[in-house]
């Protein structure tokens, strides 16, 4: 997205409200085109989740596209940046680092399932208004007890250090669609294409061809989301047709795009 032209978003403050009584505080709001001013941490962990459209998430320079079927969890004092290209719901918790035991140690990308997405509405309606062993409470302790043994998920887009491999992903991030050849991309990189190989399994831990396929799936979704057609964004993500986008999509995800995309309205 253009960044010159979106909302720049402050840091929330729950973020930074250290309270044992109260280990899950909610953030809700509804924005579009917005993003965080500015990279950030806080001490208290995050579940970063969007009940409606697509986000964003940069973390230890690690990039996730997260549809409203995931969520991406912050540890306490973890840097991060969050935009939100379209349309967004946010329905974010910040969790007391007193409460965290269980929680996945990194950053890690989570499926949201049907249960977990009404925990956390829930508890968004609730914001700091409960008390010790309150129904409200037993709520957010049934939440953590999801969020502890829910599915990773995620397409993930680490980015590579070496200066040789940055300027393939350079140009491949303004045009994920570029449908030059390895030994093309090798003589721009000014090395072979073996070693160009194995500087992208080295640093993303993903072989290249992995790497830019889910490049082109992040921002495919990200278009899909933004009300693009399926025939539009395949062939500008350089499938030759639909049905071809679709298979290699539905190969990786188990399902459609636009099932995939899909999520129930808020009441």
């Amino acid at each position: 997205m253009n960044s010159s032209k979106m909302t720049k978003l402050d840091p929330v403050l729950l973020g930074f409200t250290l309270n044992p009584d109260l280990p899950i505080l909610s953030y809700a709001l509804d924005v579009e085109s917005a993003g965080c001013a500015a990279p950030h941490k806080h001490p208290r962990g995050q579940f970063v989740y969007a009940s409606s459209g697509v986000m964003r998430v940069v973390c230890l320079k690690t990039s996730w596209l997260v549809p409203p079927s995931q969520g991406v969890w912050l540890p306490p004092d973890t840097e991060h940046e969050v935009y939100f290209p379209g349309k967004v719901k946010i329905r974010n918790l910040f969790f007391d680092p007193s409460y965290i035991e269980g929680l996945p140690s990194g950053c890690s990308v989570l499926k949201v399932n049907p249960f977990l997405r009404e925990l956390i509405l829930k508890a968004v309606s609730f914001g700091d208004s409960y008390k010790l062993n309150s129904p409200a409470w037993r709520v957010i302790e049934v939440l953590r007890d999801e969020l502890r043994i829910a599915e990773r998920a995620g397409l993930c887009l680490p980015m590579p250090e070496d200066e040789r491999a940055l300027r393939v992903s350079a140009a491949l991030l303004k045009d994920p669609a570029d449908g030059r050849t390895l030994e093309d991309w090798s003589k721009l990189a000014c090395t072979s294409s073996r070693t160009l190989l194995r500087i992208f399994e080295r640093e993303t831990s993903l072989s290249f061809g992995d790497w830019r396929r889910n490049l082109r799936f992040m921002k495919a979704l990200e278009r899909l989301d933004a009300g693009e057609s399926v025939n539009e964004v395949a062939l500008s993500s350089g499938y030759e047709s639909s049905s071809a986008f679709i298979a290699a999509f539905r190969k990786l995800f188990g399902e459609s795009p636009m099932r995939y995309l899909l999520a129930s309205s808020e009441d």
